[in-house]
């Protein structure tokens, strides 16, 4: 999507703060004994409170409001039983529609007491994402965000999960450009555009570089390859001359 018109930007930023309250709102609700399904109901309410509704569900037929994925789950993991522990590492990812625009956004969080290198792997997936958003800028290469935040994942010794790109988005939730790699991609020779909406979602690991099903009958959530706790995180942005319009903040 190309942004045209204030009015679809207001649109887009509306979502976008919507998405960003739900995944605020569940954080602070998010500690030992909570299930994921009840930290699903808590988002939702955001979400329904707000006149918005859940993308996954609205697009996928997606069990759940939102995505939340716990330790070995890399992705898509199915809100349920799951009980959150002490020294969790939880991915909770965002998405929703509203007045036929749509947001998504993602962060990872660890519930203490946790190990110093989960508690690194957390920060550093933050500045590895702010990395991205430094490289978006009208007439720019896209290649230019994967690159980025290859050198950063290689100078701090982590991996990338190399077969979950980021997307546009904007009337739909995955649309043109497809597949924009956050990692570095000598095949990727686009140019952003002015207005083009877009998310950046790199996924940052202790040693995975791919995604799986986990081959157990459910057909959502993905694991990392090798097996290895990743953090993702991720705004829904506009491409503008002065860099990144981020559509995702809660305020």
């Amino acid at each position: 999507m190309i942004i045209t018109t204030d009015d679809e930007l207001q649109k887009l930023k509306a979502i976008g703060r919507i998405c960003a309250q739900a995944v605020e709102v569940m954080a602070k609700a998010l500690e030992p004994g909570i299930t994921t399904l009840e930290l699903d109901q808590i988002g939702r309410k955001v979400l329904e409170d707000n006149g918005a509704q859940s993308a996954p569900e609205f697009c996928y037929q997606f069990p759940g409001a939102t995505c939340i994925s716990v330790n070995e789950e890399v992705a898509h993991g199915i809100p349920g039983a799951r009980v959150i522990q002490a020294g969790d590492l939880v991915n909770i990812d965002v998405s929703a529609v509203k007045d036929g625009f749509f947001g998504d956004t993602g962060s990872s969080f660890a519930v203490p007491p946790i190990k110093r290198e989960v508690e690194k792997l957390v920060r550093d997936g933050r500045r590895a994402l702010w990395t991205g958003l430094q490289q978006v800028k009208t007439g720019k290469p896209i290649a230019g965000i994967g690159n980025a935040i290859g050198t950063f994942a290689k100078k701090n010794r982590y991996t990338l999960i190399t077969n979950l790109a980021s997307h546009g988005v904007g009337r739909s939730l995955h649309e043109e450009p497809t597949e924009v790699p956050t990692w570095p991609d000598p095949d990727e020779s686009r140019i952003m555009e002015e207005g083009l909406v877009f998310t950046v979602e790199p996924f940052l690991s202790l040693g995975g570089t791919w995604a799986e099903d986990g081959g157990n009958g459910d057909p959502w959530t993905l694991y990392s390859d090798p097996k290895a706790l990743t953090v993702q995180f991720e705004h829904t942005i506009v491409v503008t001359r002065n860099g990144p319009l981020i559509l995702t903040l809660a305020e």
